[in-house]
């Protein structure tokens, strides 16, 4: 099995993946699909002067899915309510790499944050294809990781000229 992520309606996250287990047994497609992730990080804020602990979404509008991709099982994920499509290329979804797939993991059963990961999937020089958002298909040169923040700043061309994009490591693969 490999993991995918797909899009949500934001706030819609938990209800997804309820609806999704859901699907799965109405279905009858529990052999085909293992763990359903909403990833959470905690995270200390001051309110009213006092320093609290609370949970948000590691990744907004996302779910993370183990799962046997094929026709069927495409098919029960992408009507579940709330599901606006798999990331990935065009049509096709793209499977999490697996340094991807243990970062997140580890991230959630140590209960802390996914910042300062010693597994860095990007270096300067890298030439990535962007695969999610609004520079989909766009390929381009990696210029800076950081890895703090998951994020890289990937030169684009855009009408000729190269243009620097900031994306999450999410939204882009290697070539």
């Amino acid at each position: 099995m490999d993991w995918y992520v797909i899009h949500t309606y934001s706030g819609h996250e938990n209800k997804v993946k309820t609806n999704l287990e859901r699907a799965i047994h109405a279905a009858g497609l529990e052999p085909h699909f293992g763990q359903i992730l909403v990833a959470t990080e905690e995270f200390a804020e001051m309110k009213d002067g006092k320093r609290i602990t609370s949970k948000r979404k590691t990744f907004p509008s996302y779910v993370l899915v183990e799962m046997d991709l094929n026709q069927e099982t495409r098919l029960v994920v992408q009507n579940v309510p709330g599901v606006t499509r798999f990331v990935g290329s065009g049509q096709d979804p793209i499977p999490l790499r697996e340094a991807e797939v243990k970062r997140i993991l580890g991230h959630m059963e140590a209960g802390g944050r996914l910042r300062g990961s010693a597994e860095v999937p990007f270096k300067s020089g890298e030439h990535v294809k962007v695969v999610d958002g609004p520079f989909t298909d766009f390929t381009g040169v990696v210029d800076e990781v950081n890895p703090e923040r998951q994020k890289v700043k990937v030169m684009v061309s855009i009408f000729g000229r190269a243009t620097p994009v900031e994306l999450d490591f999410l939204q882009v693969q290697p070539v």
